[in-house]
């Protein structure tokens, strides 16, 4: 007897695409620990202006336009670097657009409470590129040479001679944003299954200091699918792809207080933050009005905005008045979040170069807060931001 679907009984799969559209094959690695999947698709109706003697509505013909957004929200998770990347790696690359950067990671040498890092062998690093060790995430703000970085801000507790320098991956902007694919799965298997194809990631949001971190990704697609009702070359898929076999998956999260936060001109750590969002919005467009086609061709990505929202504690430090220093005379300073502390669940946000707003005051409670709105980071050619796993 046909009965009711428990929502847990949900898996989610996410896959970067040869070609807008394009699905890819996946495998039990690409299982994404998504918290909620939100779908909406919409027929575009013109509106009929013909005289039909009457005013009874008539319908419009079939195969109008489709337009497709998307919502999909999760957790920052465990993940096992025997895969390469993160389950959620292809959404933060089709946010970002620029290819997965791997460190293997190394002995180290010696380092510096001013940030430089050497390590015993050439590192192979790029500017921009997340280094991390034992349960801290830094960025490679400046290469020194073969051997040696400087890093955005020092390690706490600074590696000696001989400490192992993690393994990471790093995700930097570029100028195209590719797309993803995005499975959505249920039990029974007789329960109707769905497959965004064609999903171009518009914002991508980073919340830090919840109940657990989490990432948001939403955008538009070319369009969503589903078992009981495809037809084939939908997605050039001659069939509606089986769900492959359930490997191990690690259901670990992060609470939302575990991290760091460095900010200033000179990066200092502040234990003060209650909250903070870090936003990346591509202003995605989809080629959507051709001729002789219902569905979006291709995506269109218009400027990058990157913004840091946050809001911490005021205290009457040199390091807090600082804060309020730059944002009154409108200088750069640096924002990095760690997130999490240990191997493994680390992720570390990178904005090398943002003006804070001038922080409004909350009194409202017994101690003063200061409210940074939307800060926009700047940059040279696509390094406003780097996003890096540890």
């Amino acid at each position: 007897m046909a009965s009711y679907i428990s929502s847990n009984a949900n898996r989610f799969y996410a896959a970067l695409e040869e070609s807008f559209g394009r699905v890819g094959a996946i495998t039990a690695a690409n299982r994404i620990p998504a918290v909620k999947l939100a779908i909406s698709q919409q027929l575009e109706a013109a509106e009929r202006r013909d005289k039909t003697g009457t005013r009874t509505y008539a319908g419009v013909p079939p195969g109008g336009r489709r337009r497709t957004s998307f919502e999909l929200q999760t957790y920052l998770t465990t993940w096992q670097k025997e895969a390469g990347e993160p389950g959620y790696g292809p959404l933060v690359r089709a946010a970002l657009g620029g290819e997965a950067l791997a460190f293997a990671g190394g002995a180290v040498a010696s380092s510096t409470a001013e940030g430089r890092l050497t390590l015993r062998s050439a590192h192979g690093l790029e500017a921009g590129q997340a280094v991390a060790c034992g349960g801290e995430i830094r960025f490679a703000a400046a290469i020194v040479n073969e051997t040696t970085v400087q890093l955005n801000a020092p390690f706490t507790a600074l590696p000696g001679d001989g400490a192992v320098a993690l393994a990471t991956v790093t995700y930097a902007p570029a100028t195209a944003l590719p797309s993803v694919s995005v499975f959505d799965y249920w039990s029974p298997d007789t329960a109707v299954q769905r497959l965004l194809c064609g999903g171009a990631v518009d914002q991508m949001e980073i919340l830090v200091n919840g109940d657990y971190h989490e990432l948001r990704f939403s955008g538009l697609a070319q369009d969503v699918v589903d078992s009981s009702s495809f037809s084939g070359e939908v997605g050039e898929l001659p069939s509606f792809p089986a769900e492959p076999a359930l490997g191990a998956f690690d259901y670990s999260i992060v609470p939302g207080h575990m991290g760091q936060a460095w900010l200033g001109v000179a990066p200092t750590q502040f234990f003060t933050i209650t909250s903070a969002t870090l936003t990346v919005n591509n202003a995605v467009d989809l080629r959507a009005r051709e001729f002789g086609s219902n569905l979006p061709k291709a995506i269109w990505p218009g400027q990058r905005a990157v913004t840091a929202a946050f809001e911490l504690f005021s205290q009457d430090d040199g390091a807090t008045q600082g804060l309020y220093q730059a944002a009154r005379q409108q200088s750069p300073i640096g924002v990095m979040f760690q997130l999490g502390e240990t191997e493994g669940q680390l992720m570390g946000v990178y904005l090398k170069s943002v003006i804070p707003e001038v922080p409004e005051f909350d009194d409202g409670e017994n101690r003063l807060q200061w409210r940074f709105r939307a800060s926009r980071a700047q940059g040279t050619v696509d390094d406003e931001v780097v996003v890096g796993f540890a």
